[in-house]
């Protein structure tokens, strides 16, 4: 539905869909604060603080059936809320569970938690949007096969993140999706990109035959996606987590030197570089960069690497000191270090400790209690000069607003870094506008470098037009949104 007319119409017609949900799902299963529809939720909260939207219902379903009967119904009624759709609803950082716009009912998929199927010989698994990835995990525990994991915590949605092109400890999520079950706004149901074949084997193809419509339900309003086939990656034989550190004066250097080694395969996975105040907001050390370096391999392998990362770290004399995994262990209350080297590893059970030293809450409580965070998540080139341009904007950021950036640098590729920048503030009015100011800020500032966020929180989805390539590209998207749903039965999001 277009944005004009979602803008303008009344809700008092929402009670018969929210009467077919109840049907649907159970009377216990839909919580309305009027019984047509018409009056919104009490605002809910979120860690980040942004304005909370206005949200007439909230729908569980417990079935893939039930989400189909739910949609349906919404779709038949045609000009009511759109459906918001949320997996866990813990996108802390970018706005939690907030919907991007007002009118909408919140269709919560945390009940579809079951693991359908896991394939180690081949794999795959095929897992629900409220499967976290501390579950799959630890599923997964005892063989070959492991997860890319995030550092965020354990009971995060694996499929809420992927769907949201996030990133783990590996690559970037997306590489891990090979094919995704959704519900098409009128109630279908298909399957796009590779799906399991009960009757005989066959190789992960998630592009299949002809144009693929995989990436079309990733950051996408176009369907609620129900299931997906995640790609489980080979677990090394052998692993070590090297610890550099270094200073703010040799940082250009050292982030060139780090370029270096990944782009000549000295590195496993996704380097990961904290910056001063990161560090010690995760529980780390302070004053200095810390750069977190995967080896992994066979057992002969993995040896020889370290020693070639010593020797260059050496011949470099770019770096303060050097700690290795296997010969020494982080201190306890080390979270970071402990953390990103289980990470590494296929296990998030120790970023409850990172998320409780960043939030002082545990998941359940994070938005309710815990201190104000945000995020701003921009890709940019993976140089040296790049990173110091990076590190000299957030200084202005301080600088102007008095909000004190953190910023973790965490390589995709040899040429890609995705720059993960919080922003941690008390949660007082005065602190939040402060916060929010400084993320602004960050926003005009990177986009005025060229590091543009590949991910957005609930308050600035206006921007995706901005940052956007190519105004065609956008208006095809749109064209293709009011033929698969005229109605607007699936609620604008943040890439609308």
């Amino acid at each position: 539905m277009p944005e004009s007319l979602a803008a303008n119409r009344t809700l008092s017609d929402l009670r018969e869909p929210l009467d077919a949900a109840a049907v649907a799902v159970g009377g216990d299963r839909v919580v309305r604060a009027s019984e047509d529809g018409s009056t919104p939720l009490p605002a809910g909260a979120n860690v980040s603080m942004f304005p909370p939207r206005a949200v007439h219902g909230v729908i569980r379903p417990g079935t893939v059936a039930e989400v189909q009967d739910v949609v349906a119904a919404f779709d038949r009624a045609g000009d009511g809320a759109g459906l918001h759709v949320v997996s866990t609803g813990r996108n802390w950082g970018l706005g939690s569970r907030e919907p991007a716009r007002d009118g909408v009912v919140t269709l919560d998929l945390g009940r579809l938690d079951r693991v359908r199927e896991v394939n180690t010989q081949e794999g795959w698994a095929v897992i629900e949007p409220g499967v976290t990835q501390l579950r799959l995990a630890e599923l997964l525990r005892d063989t070959d096969r492991m997860l890319n994991v995030t550092a965020s915590s354990g009971h995060t949605s694996v499929l809420g993140n992927i769907v949201d092109r996030g990133v783990g400890l590996r690559h970037q999520r997306t590489l891990d999706l090979a094919g995704l079950e959704v519900v098409l706004p009128d109630g279908e149901l298909i399957r796009v990109g590779y799906w399991p074949r009960g009757d005989r084997p066959t190789a992960v193809n998630p592009q299949g035959l002809g144009p693929s419509p995989l990436a079309l339900f990733t950051q996408s309003d176009l369907g609620v996606v129900t299931a997906a086939v995640v790609r489980l990656l080979p677990r090394p034989e052998a692993q070590r987590v090297l610890r550099l550190g270094f200073g703010r004066d040799n940082l250009t250097a050292a982030i060139d030197e780090l370029r270096r080694w990944t782009a000549q395969g000295l590195v496993s996975g996704v380097l990961k570089v904290y910056d001063t105040t990161s560090n010690v907001n995760y529980g780390g050390a302070d004053g200095e960069y810390l750069a977190h370096l995967c080896v992994d391999g066979t057992p002969r392998s993995v040896p020889a690497l370290t020693q070639v990362i010593r020797a260059e770290a050496a011949d470099s004399g770019l770096f303060t000191h050097i700690t290795d995994s296997a010969e020494q262990s982080p201190s306890a209350d080390d979270f970071v270090a402990t953390g990103v080297e289980h990470c590494f590893a296929g296990d998030p059970s120790r970023n409850e400790d990172m998320l409780r030293s960043a939030v002082g809450q545990d998941a359940e409580h994070v938005d309710a209690d815990g201190g104000g965070w945000l995020f701003f998540l921009p890709l940019i080139p993976f140089t040296g000069s790049a990173i110091t341009h990076s590190q000299q904007l957030l200084d202005r950021v301080y600088e102007e607003t008095g909000v004190r950036p953190g910023s973790t640098i965490n390589s995709l590729d040899a040429d890609v870094i995705d720059l993960v920048v919080s922003f941690r503030f008390p949660r007082t009015e005065d602190a939040a506008e402060r916060a929010h100011l400084a993320l602004d800020l960050t926003y005009e500032m990177f986009d005025a470098a060229g590091f543009l966020p590949y991910r957005l929180d609930s308050g600035h989805h206006t921007w995706v037009d901005r940052l956007s390539p190519d105004a065609g590209s956008r208006a095809f998207v749109r064209r293709l949104k009011q033929v698969i749903d005229p109605n607007g039965t699936i609620a604008s999001g943040r890439y609308a």
